[in-house]
């Protein structure tokens, strides 16, 4: 893909530090010392208490023309992007509440990308430290260029507090809100894919060291890695970048076998690491170790792959713990699927609620922002009302007939002339466009009577039952991300949307046979398989300039 290079300079610009905080209270005015004591002064400082229990919002009180905000906890990437949502900053600054910066960091940084209009973000070296700031080591990589393809190779930047962002890429990219590690890391793949970056070697940060550092889940981390990796895969054009791609997987993998292994060997208690004998990266890199130190004679240790009987794994894997497990052909335990008819025929209302509304409530509280002024749901309010609260000042319901006593508006989207061109400033639109023959005459009408930088929140079903009931006689559709991509870009430019898809084979099979959601195990509903699509969430803002 050709790179974008429309960045301007911008005269005295604002630098915003955004630093969120979970429970991490007691580190949290060491940060804030750091950013106070920056050569550079003309910055604001904003502290995102992601839900902490602890004295976060104390700490953060203590200190004048500090902008505090507080939410629920929903972690460290949704922080991050309310973070974004609330700077006024032209560039950014991303620092973890356990961290420091040095007091030249943003200065440094800011010449960097005055001078260097082009560039999306610049990144810098980092020192490691103890919690107690004792010095470890410092981190320096030279890398001059092809920066893409060297981060797909491995994560140069290390540390996230060494870059500075513009704050223009932000208008189109964010953190990933569904990942629980690497946020950052896919971040700068998304941003380098797209735009020039830079990297130089000034120390600009410290990274400092204790028990609870994320990093420390090792499992947690390579998977979640892979996973990132995987996603670049479709955006990929050159045979350079596959490879790169190929050779970060290997390097990652590796390194994080390491570490689990060095665990294992350097810990006082070993008998606690019995587990990992069910983990086939740990098999994997222990068998290797085994055959290496033996020389030749590991053939006779080869019974460790095959240590545990089929019957445990199954155990394990039901209990949570071995998670690589796939049973053998033939082995499948069926248990209560094995049969012709669902569980409920009413997608699980009868048994607590359906599966996919976990989704579409998670996205409609994730763009709870964009639902205000004068909004349109269809059918009931509801949705307007629990996400939009006192943000919302007219609550439009519409309705096919006027056999609804709650409608404001009575009418079909796929043709209503009568509701006027540019009226809403938000139009939700949850799992109604299957039920519409000339789906794009809808989308067609949303477009014309949102008003401009209006934002229409919709969803569509992908893998899904068929209503056993009226509804069953008017569902003519499913969806795939893909078809909403090109549907959609006839009516709203590709900058302008955010298209993303929801499930997994655990969903999607418990949602057919109409399992309510209180029955499932919700942890298994975020991991998410674009080629298990349940949900299709779809986020499209109108053109300011459009009439």
């Amino acid at each position: 893909m050709e790179k974008h290079d429309n960045f301007s300079k911008v005269n005295s610009p604002l630098v915003s530090i955004i630093i969120p905080c979970f429970n991490h209270g007691k580190y949290l005015s060491e940060a804030i010392d750091s950013c106070l004591r920056q050569t550079y002064k003309k910055i604001e400082i904003i502290i995102v208490d992601d839900g902490s229990t602890d004295n976060t919002k104390n700490v953060a009180k203590n200190y004048a023309n500090i902008i505090y905000l507080y939410q629920e906890n929903q972690g460290l990437p949704s922080a991050r992007n309310a973070g974004i949502k609330h700077s006024k900053g032209d560039f950014l600054v991303f620092l973890d509440a356990d961290d420091l910066l040095f007091e030249d960091a943003v200065a440094y940084n800011i010449e960097y990308l005055i001078k260097e209009t082009q560039l999306a973000f610049v990144s810098g070296a980092h020192q490691v430290s103890t919690i107690d700031n004792i010095k470890i080591k410092t981190i320096r990589e030279n890398v001059a260029s092809d920066h893409f393809q060297t981060l797909l190779k491995r994560n140069y930047i290390g540390m996230h507090a060494t870059v500075m962002f513009r704050r223009k890429v932000f208008d189109e990219i964010s953190y990933d809100s569904t990942l629980k590690a690497c946020e950052d890391y896919d971040l700068y793949l998304r941003i380098a894919q797209k735009y020039p970056i830079a990297h130089h070697r000034k120390v600009l940060s410290v990274y400092r060291m204790h028990q609870e550092n994320m990093s420390n889940n090792i499992s947690l981390m390579l998977s979640t890695v892979l996973k990132v990796l995987d996603r670049q895969k479709d955006n990929l054009s050159t045979k350079k970048d596959l490879l790169a791609l190929q050779e970060g997987k290997q390097n990652f993998t590796k390194y994080y076998q390491k570490l689990l292994y060095d665990q294992f060997k350097n810990s006082p208690n070993p008998s606690k690491y019995i587990l990992f004998l069910f983990d086939s990266n740990f098999i994997s890199i222990l068998y290797k170790k085994i055959k290496a130190n033996l020389m030749g004679r590991f053939k006779k240790y080869k019974f460790l792959k095959n240590i545990i009987p089929l019957k445990g794994k199954r155990i394990l894997f039901n209990l949570g713990i071995y998670k690589g497990f796939i049973p053998p052909i033939k082995n499948v335990k069926s248990g209560d699927f094995k049969r012709l008819r669902p569980f409920s025929k009413n997608f699980g209302y009868d048994r607590g609620g359906p599966i996919d509304r976990y989704y579409i409530e998670n996205f409609l509280a994730e763009s709870s922002d964009s639902i205000y002024g004068r909004a349109l749901e269809i059918g009931d309010n509801d949705y307007t009302l629990r996400f939009g609260k006192e943000m919302v000042k007219t609550s439009d319901i519409l309705h096919i007939n006027d056999t609804n006593p709650k409608a404001t508006i009575v009418g079909d989207l796929s043709e209503a002339p009568h509701i006027e061109d540019n009226s809403f400033d938000c139009i939700l639109l949850t799992q109604t466009l299957h039920l519409v023959y000339d789906y794009q005459s809808v989308i067609k009408t949303c477009h014309r009577i949102l008003k401009p930088g209006g934002t229409l929140l919709l969803t569509v079903p992908g893998i899904t039952p068929i209503d056993y009931g009226e509804w069953g006689y008017t569902w003519y559709w499913s969806f795939t991300g893909q078809a909403m991509k090109k549907i959609m870009a006839e009516y709203f430019p590709q900058s302008h949307l955010d298209i993303k898809t929801y499930g997994n084979v655990y969903a999607a099979t418990a949602f057919l046979y109409g399992m309510g959601l209180p029955e499932i195990n919700k942890e298994m509903l975020d991991y998410q398989d674009p080629s298990m699509q349940v949900i299709v969430t779809v986020k499209a803002i109108k053109e300011e300039n459009e009439n």
